[in-house]
């Protein structure tokens, strides 16, 4: 266990960042959850709307370190195509 003062107040700093970091994580997780339920339905218009509404919540986890920015540009890509293919079909 942390001996010295600065050790110990960086456990609790590491605490506090970590439930930061996992509800920023979670989060972006439910607004993609949302667009691939959107997709699923088949509802072009829907789909759109929840992948404009799950955009920046991506782009912020990603400005907040919590995600690489490549991943990020990866998932909208790729959910765009998606949303983009149900007007094909």
């Amino acid at each position: 266990m942390a001996n010295t003062a600065s050790a110990r107040k960086r456990i609790r700093q590491n605490e506090r960042r970590n439930a930061r970091n996992t509800a920023r994580v979670s989060r972006m997780r439910t607004f993609i959850k949302k667009v691939e339920a959107a997709i699923a339905t088949g509802n072009k218009e829907q789909a759109a709307d929840a992948l404009r509404a799950a955009q920046p919540e991506m782009q912020r986890a990603s400005g907040k370190g919590v995600i690489h920015a490549n991943t990020v540009a990866r998932k909208i890509s790729r959910l765009s195509a998606r949303i983009k293919a149900i007007a094909a079909a």
